[in-house]
Formats: C-alpha cells, structure tokens, sequence
C-alpha cells in the first residue's frame, strides 16, 4: 500500500512520491509566542504528529521542522503592555508551547528554530529576491516584495493579482503597491533597541513570511516534501512563502498540508469572539490523552467541534481503552507490554491511514479491535488476547494514544483510568464500593443481592466484567462507531 495525501494546492489526493527515496521532510509553520497556547494552534501540530507517525510507521525516515516565530508586532505590543522584556515574555510562551505539546504526546520535531537565530540567512535570501527584480529596499530599513513582478503570485490559493483588490489608498510610504508584503521591517523609534538588527538595507526586523523559505531553505534545501500547517495560515502568509521562494529560484514545497479550524459551539475558535480555550483551560477540565483524542478524532482537514459534550465522550472512550488494557494485561502478563512498533496492524487500519490519513475510518477498526479483545479477555483466550492487544496498542500507538506509553503508562498501572479529572477518581471510588459489596454477596452465595448491584450498575451506564482477579468496570459508550 502506498500513503496517499491530500495537496491544498492542486486540491487532490495523491499518492506521496517523496524527493529522495525512503525519506520524507516535512516543515510545520509552528507558534507566534505573543500569548498562551489555545486548542486551535494545538490541533494542527497534533495532526502533523499524527502524520509524522503514520510516516514513520510506514517506513519512512523522516525530517521535520517546525519553526518558533519569536519576534513580531504583536509580541512587542504585548510584552511592552506587560512591561516586560520582548524576549523574556516570548520564551515564556515557546515554554508553554513545547509543554503543552509533551503533555499532548507531541514528539519534537527534530529541529526547531527561531526567527531570530537566522537573521544572516533572512539578509542573503532577500539579496537574492533584489538581484532577480522580485523584491525592494525602500531606504528606509524596510524591503518589500514586489507582487507585481511575480505573475504567479496567488497560485496557491487560486486568486490572481487583480481579484486582491487594494483600498483604493496611496501605498504606504516606501512601498510601490499596497499588496507588496514586508520581508523586513524598518527598526521603530518606539521599540525597544533589542528588537532590531543591523542590515545592508538598514536596522529593522524580519517580516513574519520570510523567515519560513529562510528557515526551510537552510535545514530542507532549495525543495522539501510537505509544507503543513493551519487552514488559517494559506493566505497571506502561506501565499507570500510560497511566492518569495519561487521568485528566489527555489522549489520550496512539493505538498501542502493544511489542517482544519477548530469550533468551540458552532463558531470558529478564535481571540476576537473571546471564545479560545487554552491549553491550560483543557487540562483542567480533562485529561490530557483525552484532549488528544478530541482533536485527533475527526479527520484532519475537517472542522472539528470542541465542546463539553465532545471532550466528556473523549475522555469515556480514553478510560475504556486504558480498562480494556489493564484487564488484557492481567490474562496476558508482562508479554502484552512489548514494543508494538513493528506489529502488523490490521489491514483496514492501513488502508484508512494510507487515504489521506483518514483517522474517524481508522477509529472504527480501533473500535472493533478492542471489542474482540475484550471478548477474547472475557473467554480468557490467551492466544487471541495476546495478538488482539497487541493490534489494539500499535493502532493507538499512531494515534499517540498508546495506553502503554511511557507517557501514559503511569496512569494505566497506578491510576487505572486517565486519572486526570475528580469526577471519574469519585466515579471510580463509588463502584469500587458497591463493587465490593457485590463481592461480599457473592462470597456469601447471596446471588439475589449480587445480581442487583450489578443490574443498578449497568442502568447507570456501567459495565461489569469479572475477571479471575475480581471484578473491574467501564463506561459503556457506542462512541467511534463500536
């Protein structure tokens, strides 16, 4: 099977034929550390996590960046608002970033540069775009690319030149065009000194879209692989990379990946209807596996509805797959815990993971996997238990969900749940205790009484399965198509 791909410029799905065989590259626009991550930045670098895995998996060798945008407007305006130094309060954000994406299961990417460390790289690559006619100092501090010197200037997004009408108002100072975009912005009397640096063209500050070709350039070469990231981003800023870097001569990227926004009740996430939710916000009202079932559970470029409802039925499908492991673990022992990487996964797993990662459709066989499981368990089938886990685990384990990981591993074995929230450490103490008192009854031959506990159980959604160390329980759910 080969993985195929969805491409946000050509607008179809085909297969991935890689620059170099066996190896794949990938450049994710990463964070703008002007404030605390929300969920919306969070799903996309979840879903190219998911990517990366189903790459790996498939036997790719794969190098991924993903870069830190720590200087802009906003992060001036804010850090000075905050009284505040505008590196200090941009690393306290790339901090909180990079632990809101461990705490995710993210994997690092294997590079992450900032913008500011690649100021030599930004300076060259605009001396470039000047020498071929494509981009302008204005003798001021700032250079500006020239859209008009670039005819294909819109491909990305379908729009040409003409359809992005100006405001009919002069261009600003220095400019030749009002759609001529900032590659370098001269230095302010207003801001501090520290965000300036020294150029042929004078003192100033990269503009947000050249330092991505800088970057990509420097650690991908002339062309890469996939270029991903959010919806949100293809135009300008998307539009303006891809436009800078043709112009320079390069290829810059094969694919483009863009994920899809994220809804919180009906309306698009976002800082200006006041409706974000931090990552912070999420991890105090669930578990962390949980919020990355949420966002990794609908397809990647669908949008995706983040709500109480959503992250409560994520959290009840998270506790079944960590009960349905623990109760395998007791029937399989210490086999079950061995490294799932190279299992063979069931077959229409594969097939909805290599069509355009398809992650709903690869859900269902998860979903299916795990009710054969917790049959097999039931008819302490060792053998059938054994393979079935394992299948169950290298499925999670693409998702970054892997009960078993090192990441999660200690909820499973100490915890027993996500052990995340108070509502299910409570849920779980009161079963516990009318568990026991069943146990009671049963040991007493009062069957009746036993029968009842049981039966008052699963009216209130709760299922029993006894085991030959005692009972456990779950949530039932019909949730992911089971």
């Amino acid at each position: 099977m080969t993985v195929h791909l969805y491409d946000s410029a050509t607008r179809t799905v085909s297969a991935l034929r890689p620059m170099r065989e066996g190896e794949v590259s990938v450049y994710t626009c990463g964070p703008t550390t002007q404030g605390a991550p929300h969920l919306g930045h969070l799903r996309a670098f979840l879903a190219v996590d998911v990517l990366v895995r189903w790459l790996v998996r498939s036997g790719y060798a794969v190098t991924s960046i993903r870069n830190v945008t720590d200087i802009d407007d906003k992060i001036l305006v804010k850090s000075a608002e905050a009284d505040r130094p505008w590196w200090a309060w941009s690393l306290r954000f790339e901090r909180e970033f990079q632990d809101s994406l461990d705490r995710l299961g993210v994997h690092r990417p294997d590079y992450e540069p900032r913008a500011t460390g690649h100021v030599p790289e930004m300076i060259a690559f605009m001396q470039r775009l000047i020498a071929r006619g494509h981009a302008y100092a204005d003798g001021a501090g700032s250079v500006y690319f020239d859209v008009r010197s670039f005819p294909e200037y819109g491909a990305l997004t379908r729009q040409s030149l003409d359809d992005l009408q100006d405001s009919g108002e002069a261009p600003a100072e220095g400019k030749h065009d009002p759609r001529d975009f900032a590659l370098w912005k001269a230095a302010k009397d207003s801001e501090p000194d520290t965000a300036s640096w020294d150029t042929p063209f004078g003192r100033g500050r990269p503009g947000w879209h050249l330092e991505c070709s800088a970057m990509a350039l420097k650690y991908l070469g002339e062309t890469f692989d996939i270029h991903a990231g959010g919806l949100d981003l293809r135009f300008p800023h998307h539009e303006n990379e891809q436009a800078q870097s043709h112009a320079a001569g390069y290829g810059f990227a094969e694919r483009w990946m863009h994920v899809g926004v994220l809804t919180v009740d009906g309306q698009k996430m976002g800082k200006s209807l006041d409706n974000f939710v931090t990552a912070a916000d999420a991890f105090a009202e669930a578990s962390a596996p949980a919020v990355r079932l949420a966002l990794v559970g609908g397809h990647y470029r669908a949008l995706v509805e983040y709500n109480a409802t959503a992250i409560r039925e994520a959290e009840t499908v998270w506790d079944r797959f960590v009960h349905s492991v623990r109760r395998a673990l007791r029937l399989v022992g210490d086999a079950g815990r061995g490294d799932v990487t190279a299992v063979t996964l069931p077959e229409g797993f594969v097939r909805a993971m290599d069509d355009d990662l398809a992650v709903p459709e690869a859900l269902a066989v998860v979903h299916r996997t795990l009710t054969a499981l917790n049959t097999a368990v039931a008819g302490e089938d060792l053998e059938a238990a054994t393979v079935l886990l394992a299948e169950l685990r290298g499925m999670l384990d693409v998702l970054g969900l892997d009960p078993l990981d090192p990441l999660w591993d200690r909820q499973v074995t100490e915890a027993g749940a996500s052990g995340a929230s108070a509502e299910h450490t409570a849920l779980d103490a009161l079963v516990r205790d009318r568990l026991g008192e069943r146990a009671e009854a049963r040991a007493a031959k009062d069957w009746p009484r036993a029968d009842a506990i049981r039966d008052a159980l699963t009216r209130a959604g709760i299922s029993v399965e006894d085991g030959r160390e005692g009972a456990d329980w779950s949530i039932e759910t019909t949730t992911g198509g089971n």
